[in-house]
């Protein structure tokens, strides 16, 4: 039987307390449902689910506590960390990722890992009023992301000061609610914070899929393609962010805090 392999990753950060925390699953396939009731387990904003399928070359897959998803920044750094520090892959391979929004691959560079990201297209959208109360903020305007929202705020203080409604914001329909506004540090370009109760996740520490769009956003209005973003969670992390065309490619650090394995065998 193939051992089930399990890695608590902290992605966006080298710090132990840091960044998204992932759990990475490394295995034999298993049953959907059974994936799912693993990710509520481990009870993360996402737990990746990699499936060997050749050299440098995996299935990848992302799930909530309480759903799939199509992409997941976070997890797949988790991922691409766990196989070179588990001496799975060398650090000059460049690893492979067949997901459900198609191959995505990562590369190292020092400590930094790079993910090749499609470009997600932003979209007019007038959102209603409720949103904005229930976050507490007035926006300068407001995008549609793909499924998710954006509003983009003044200054990097109003993003940090928010204090969102997660009752009042599951009341009304939505996947996830982004906020961005320019960063009041010369350090980072801009800065953003994401909601996404409706999944699960009140707030989502470090959201990599996000950038997909917020990249395009933010090179648009700074006149220039390579940025530098931070996440203002709690627990916070940061991005190195390069726009080529029709994908996004975001780098980040990762920490392994604990690896162990999965006792149980995959349900028949």
């Amino acid at each position: 039987m193939s051992m089930t392999r399990l890695f608590h990753v902290n992605a966006f950060s080298q710090y132990p307390f840091g960044g998204n925390p992932a759990v990475v699953v490394l295995g034999p396939e298993r049953p959907t449902a059974e994936l799912q009731a693993m990710a509520a387990e481990f009870n993360l904003s996402e737990t990746a689910f990699l499936t060997p399928l050749g050299t440098a070359h995996y299935q990848l897959r992302w799930f909530t506590p309480a759903l799939e998803v199509d992409l997941c920044g976070h997890g797949t750094l988790a991922a691409a960390h766990a196989i070179w520090e588990s001496g799975l892959a060398t650090v000059d391979e460049v690893l492979r990722f067949e997901t459900r929004s198609g191959v995505l691959t990562a590369v190292r560079e020092g400590d930094w890992i790079w993910l090749d990201f499609p470009r997600i297209p932003l979209g007019a959208l007038t959102l209603d009023s409720a949103y904005a109360a229930a976050l507490g903020c007035q926006p300068l305007q407001t995008l549609a992301a793909g499924a998710k929202f954006l509003m983009e705020l003044g200054s990097e203080e109003k993003v940090r000061a928010l204090k969102p409604d997660f009752h009042a914001l599951r009341a009304l329909p939505g996947r996830g609610l982004m906020v961005t506004a320019p960063s009041s540090s010369a350090e980072y370009d801009f800065v953003s914070r994401y909601f996404a109760p409706w999944v699960g996740v009140n707030e989502d520490p470090v959201t990599g899929s996000n950038h997909c769009a917020l990249v395009p956003f933010w090179a648009e209005r700074l006149g220039k393609t390579q940025l530098r973003a931070r996440q203002l969670s709690a627990r916070s992390g940061e991005l190195r962010l390069r726009l080529a065309e029709e994908r996004v490619q975001m780098a980040g650090k990762a920490l392994t805090l604990w690896q162990g394995e999965w006792l149980l065998p995959p349900a028949k």
